[in-house]
């Protein structure tokens, strides 16, 4: 990359970062200032549904935004969005406007990611583009590792200081952002304003684009994933005895496997083997991994089952983002946009999926896992043959 890539890049990935920091900022402090207000389990569990389902309903819309009024333009009033629903978090012990605040961060969410990954696709060429979404993608586990961190540092100077300077460092980015970032789009590459249909109209036009397929695929890793961590900590401790510390570093060492594996070893992944491939073998490492899972008999084999699963997906996410984003054609601020909302509704239906089946029987939600995803690799395997074929076939004359 050149240096004015790089410097871009850099500016993309502290924007992802604040985004997914500012989200896990407040899960450290989320119980203890409920139990405050005098609310409990069910109001966590609609904070964090709230802000998916915002982020799911707006997503398809903004990423058609995105294309239509340009990258920057959403990539600010993306980070507005953030920062302004940490300000009303901060300022507010009504329920109600707690709930409101979290729907303006999922809106916040939905106008940015889309927008910085089409950004992306903007900025680098064909053979770049698994690198710089492996970056950001490396910026998003580095927010989901170090949000919660900062959140339970700063909450020992109060309960609800997190949440101010969430707000702050938002509002700071926000304005550098605005002086810094330059639009990444060509003029006259700016699609035509047209009448904005609904999410579900938006995503039945997904079910003719090209990358119909991986975006099922990040729907189903999600879904898989979510439901996985909803239960990782119930799972380790009623089987295992697993202290809050250990369960805490688990989830800590995932989250620094992928930031390593994607800041290094994604692109050169993908150069050796081709996305097709990677998506089909690395499916079948984390299907590998749920049935580890199903014989783990200890802390520790069940601790590197996890890792397994982990460096899987965090290779998975980019390499998806990367495909779609190549076959997205001049639409990327749409299809980036539909990425977002696929990956939304596995964020929903996973937790809450999972959940169930976990209160019938704890194994239940990794053999869901396990089922979804060997399902979703044969798929993938007669996808990947299907387009290797069309490309083999020769041109009529």
């Amino acid at each position: 990359m050149t240096s004015d890539q790089r410097k871009k890049m850099i500016i993309l990935m502290i924007n992802m970062f604040i985004a997914i920091g500012s989200f896990g900022i407040i899960i450290p402090i989320l119980p203890a200032y409920l139990m405050s207000i005098g609310e409990g389990g069910t109001a966590a569990g609609l904070m964090i549904a709230i802000f998916a389902g915002a982020q799911l309903i707006v997503s398809p819309i903004a990423g058609k935004w995105t294309d239509q009024y340009g990258r920057r333009k959403m990539i600010i009033w993306g980070l507005g969005g953030l920062a302004l629903s940490m300000f009303v978090f901060y300022f507010s012990d009504s329920l109600i406007v707690l709930y409101l605040s979290r729907v303006i961060g999922g809106v916040g969410a939905a106008l940015l990611v889309p927008a910085i990954f089409a950004y992306v696709a903007d900025i680098t060429t064909m053979d770049q583009r698994a690198k710089g979404n492996s970056y950001i993608s490396a910026s998003m586990s580095l927010g989901i590792v170090i949000g919660p961190g900062i959140g339970g540092f700063l909450a020992d100077f109060g309960l609800k200081v997190p949440l101010l300077v969430s707000a702050i460092v938002g509002l700071v980015a926000v304005a550098f952002s605005a002086i810094v970032l330059k639009e990444s789009m060509p003029e006259g590459s700016y699609v035509p304003e047209e009448h904005n249909d609904s999410m579900i109209k938006k995503i039945g036009q997904s079910f003719s684009k090209p990358y119909f397929i991986p975006l099922i695929i990040i729907l189903v890793m999600s879904f898989g994933l979510m439901a996985y961590e909803s239960v990782l900590g119930l799972f380790v401790d009623n089987e295992f005895g697993a202290t809050p510390k250990e369960i805490a570093w688990m989830i800590t060492a995932t989250g620094i496997i992928s930031v390593v594996v994607q800041l290094f070893a994604v692109d050169r992944i993908v150069r050796r083997f081709g996305e097709a491939s990677v998506l089909t073998i690395f499916l079948g490492v984390a299907a590998a991994g749920f049935v580890l899972s199903l014989l783990a008999n200890s802390y520790m084999m069940f601790f590197g089952v996890t890792m397994i699963i982990f460096l899987a997906t965090s290779i998975l996410r980019p390499v998806l983002t990367t495909l779609i984003s190549k076959l997205a054609g001049n639409e990327q601020g749409f299809a980036m946009g539909m990425n977002n909302a696929y990956m939304s509704i596995g964020n929903i239906l996973g937790p809450l999926t999972a959940g169930l089946l976990y209160d019938v029987n704890i194994i239940y939600p990794f053999i869901l896992g396990l089922v979804v995803l060997v399902i979703t690799m044969l798929v993938s395997i007669r996808w990947s043959g299907r387009r290797n074929r069309r490309k083999t076939v020769p041109a009529i004359k």
